[in-house]
C-alpha cells in the first residue's frame, strides 16, 4: 500500500522518482466503555486500530504547505504559506493540518519550512472512528520529527486537542488525539481525564473479537449537539459546586451523586450529568472485570453504557439502536453498544470468533430493512500510536 501511496505522491506533485519520501502513520480509535465522559474529567477505555491515515512527505525550501488528501480529490491540492496560516472553509479537511501547525507556531516551535504531502485514510470519514484526531496526531508527529522539536508525545496529544478546540472550533475532550498517540498493540487503556494518569491494559477475549458496525450514517462532530450536551454539563457542575468542592463531575461517586442531584436545577442537566457520573464509576468496574477475565460482566457494562446514552444522554438515535438492538439478539454477542460522540457513526460489539460471518450477515439484514442504509463491518484488531513508518523494505 505505501509504495502505491508513494506513486500517487509523486503523480500528483510532480516529483521524480529518484526523490527521497518519509512515510508517517497515525490510527483511528475506538472508545470500549466510557463515552461523553472525557470532558467531564471521568475515565475512558479507549484502543488505537491498526488502520488510520497515511502521510507520505517530502521537505520543501520554501515556507509553502502543499497537501492533497486520496479521500478528497475534488478539492485537488491546497496550498498555504506558513507565514498566514488561518481557517478557511473551503479548506475543509486541511484546517486540521493547518491547525496544528498554527498552534505549534503559537507554542513557540521553529516551524521555517514547507512540505508536500499526500494524506490517505482508511478510516470512514464521519464514522466517529475519529479520522480528525488521525490526521492531527499524524501532523504533530510529522511536525516533531521533521523539526526535530523538543515535545514528547502526551504534549503532542495536548497540542493537537488544543487545534481541535481554538482552530476548529469544537469543543472535544483528550480522549481522542491520546488513544491515538498512545496506543500500544493489544492494549487499550483506562484514561483519567482530569488527571491524564493512565493504565494500559491487555485486552484479551479469548474465543471473542471487536467488531465495530459502521450504521452509514454520516454526522458531523461541528454542527452536532456535541457542544450543546457539554454546556448542560458545565451547567449541571456550576450547581453543584454551590454546595460541593469539586471540579468536575468524574469526581464524584454514584452515591454523592444521588445525594446531591436535587441541586442541579433543569431536569435536563440533572439527566446528562447522571449518564456522566454513572458512565464514569462503569468504566472503572469494566476494566477490573476486563483484567479479570470476566468478558461477559464487561459486555453487560457496555450494554448499560448504550441504554444510558440513549435515555439519559439522547446522543445514539434511530440508527445507532437499531443497530445495538439487532446485534444484542444474535447468537454470540457478549455486549454491544454505539461508540464515539453519537448521532450516527458505529457501534461496537464483543462477538464470539464462530459467529462473526453469521452476526455480520444478520445484523446486515436487520439494519437495511429498518433503514433502508448499508451498514459496514470491521473486525478490529488493536494497534499503536501515531509514528513515522521505517522505510520500505
Amino acid at each position: 500500500m505505501i509504495n502505491s501511496l508513494k506513486d500517487n505522491f509523486r503523480s500528483i506533485f510532480k516529483v521524480e522518482k529518484n526523490i527521497s519520501l518519509r512515510t508517517f502513520f497515525a490510527p483511528g480509535r475506538v472508545n470500549l466503555i466510557g463515552e461523553h465522559t472525557d470532558y467531564n474529567g471521568g475515565h475512558v477505555f479507549p484502543c488505537a486500530l491498526d488502520f488510520g491515515t497515511y502521510g507520505i512527505l517530502r521537505e520543501r525550501e520554501d515556507k509553502i504547505v502543499r497537501a492533497y488528501s486520496m479521500n478528497f480529490h475534488d478539492l485537488g491540492i491546497i496550498e498555504f504559506s506558513l507565514d498566514n496560516i488561518k481557517y478557511e472553509k473551503e479548506h475543509d479537511w486541511a484546517n486540521y493540518p493547518k491547525g496544528v501547525i498554527s498552534i505549534f507556531q503559537k507554542e513557540g516551535f521553529n516551524i521555517d519550512k514547507g512540505f508536500d504531502i499526500l494524506f490517505c485514510g482508511n478510516i470512514p470519514n464521519g464514522a466517529g472512528l475519529s479520522s480528525s484526531a488521525s490526521i492531527e496526531l499524524l501532523s504533530s508527529v510529522i511536525l516533531k520529527n521533521l523539526f526535530s522539536l523538543d515535545i514528547d508525545m502526551i504534549n503532542m496529544v495536548k497540542l493537537s486537542q488544543k487545534a481541535e478546540n481554538e482552530f476548529i472550533g469544537v469543543q472535544c475532550g483528550i480522549m481522542d488525539q491520546f488513544a491515538i498517540g498512545m496506543g500500544k498493540d493489544d492494549m487499550a487503556m483506562l484514561l483519567d481525564c482530569n488527571t491524564l494518569k493512565y493504565e494500559y491494559a491487555p485486552v484479551i477475549l479469548e474465543n471473542a473479537s471487536i467488531v465495530i458496525a459502521n450504521t452509514n450514517k454520516r454526522r458531523g462532530l461541528a454542527d452536532s449537539k456535541y457542544n450543546e450536551r457539554r454546556s448542560e454539563c458545565e451547567r449541571a457542575l456550576k450547581n453543584l459546586q454551590e454546595k460541593l468542592n469539586i471540579n468536575s463531575l468524574g469526581e464524584l461517586s454514584i452515591e454523592e451523586f444521588e445525594k446531591n442531584k436535587d441541586f442541579i436545577v433543569n431536569e435536563i442537566d440533572r439527566k446528562r450529568a447522571r449518564h456522566a457520573v454513572y458512565e464514569n464509576q462503569r468504566t472503572i468496574l469494566a476494566v477490573s472485570e476486563l483484567k479479570q477475565g470476566n468478558i461477559k460482566a464487561f459486555g453487560k457494562l457496555m450494554i448499560d453504557s448504550h441504554n444510558s446514552l440513549k435515555n439519559d444522554y439522547e446522543v445514539t438515535g434511530f440508527e445507532l439502536d437499531t443497530m445495538v438492538e439487532a446485534s444484542l439478539i444474535q447468537d454470540g454477542v457478549i455486549g454491544s453498544r454505539m461508540t464515539g460522540a453519537g448521532f450516527g457513526g458505529c457501534t461496537v460489539s464483543l462477538v464470539e470468533n464462530d459467529k462473526i460471518e453469521k452476526f455480520k450477515e444478520e445484523v446486515g439484514k436487520i439494519y437495511y430493512n429498518k433503514t433502508q442504509l448499508e451498514a459496514d463491518f470491521y473486525v478490529a484488531n488493536i494497534g499503536a500510536g501515531a509514528r513515522e513508518l521505517e522505510e520500505d523494505k
